[in-house]
Parts: structure tokens; C-alpha cells; sequence
């Protein structure tokens, strides 16, 4: 099958260590918003726990595949959002 793109292989690997580091700093406006305010009571569980979910079956296929830029971008994403979950447990009672 032909390659929509025709990129030099190491650039591929840049460019998705570059999409990985995108994808994971995603989070890290919430949870610096929430670790300064202590208040994360507008944030669904659901989403963090359909995030969490998500990150690793995507870890899984990563790993399965040996694909670097996923695991980075999985792994960063994972530890964001369980620090998320950690402050709804922590903070809960603050609110």
C-alpha cells in the first residue's frame, strides 16, 4: 500500500516524538489549574476514567508494536490524568 505522505524515515520519528510530546502536555493545564485552585468539582470522573482507559490500551497496542512516540505520549498522558483522578479523590472534601 502506498504512503500518503513521503517522508524521510527519520524524520517520521521525529515528527511523532514531536506529536507524542503535543498530546501529552494536553493535560498539564489541568492539573497545574487544579492543583493551584484545589477544586477539580467541574471535572467529570468519567472523562478521567475514559482517559485513563484509553491510555492504556493504547500503551498495550504501543508496546505490542514497539512504536516509541505512543508510549511516550501514553505514558505521560496516563500519569497526568491519574494525578487528575488522585486530586478528585484528594480535593473532594475541600470543595
Amino acid at each position: 500500500m502506498p504512503y500518503l505522505l513521503e517522508i524521510p524515515a527519520n524524520m517520521v520519528e521525529y515528527i511523532g516524538y514531536f506529536g507524542s510530546f503535543l498530546t501529552a502536555i494536553t493535560f498539564v493545564p489541568q492539573v497545574y489549574k487544579s492543583w493551584q485552585s484545589k477544586s477539580v468539582g467541574d471535572l467529570s470522573i468519567w472523562m478521567v476514567l475514559i482517559v485513563v482507559t484509553s491510555a492504556i490500551v493504547w500503551l498495550i497496542y504501543a508496546f505490542a508494536i514497539n512504536s516509541g512516540p505512543v508510549i511516550l505520549a501514553n505514558t505521560i498522558v496516563l500519569v497526568l490524568t491519574l494525578v487528575l483522578l488522585y486530586f478528585k479523590y484528594r480535593f473532594k472534601n475541600i470543595e
